[in-house]
């Protein structure tokens, strides 16, 4: 199920406007379960469980023409 919530994440990212250098969504060695967003676009990689990415780049991240500056993963922490 993971990589396919890392799947529809990165769909997401993509349909607002985001490169996957920019701002993408990845597996990490954590677990099966576990997802990491990172790119150019966040000051530091973003780490929950692949779910919460997904919620993460569904409700919280701005499409790339109205981002100002950087992400910074405390801010979409608090809004979560």
């Amino acid at each position: 199920m993971s990589n396919e919530t890392i799947d529809a994440a990165n769909d997401v990212l993509r349909a607002k406007g985001y490169d996957e250098r920019d701002l993408a969504a990845f597996p990490t060695p954590m677990g099966p379960d576990r997802a990491i967003l990172k790119g150019a676009r966040i000051l530091s990689p973003f780490s929950d469980d692949a779910a919460t990415v997904l919620r993460v780049a569904t409700e919280l991240v701005p499409p790339a023409a109205e981002l100002k500056g950087t992400l910074r993963p405390a801010d979409l922490r608090a809004k979560l």
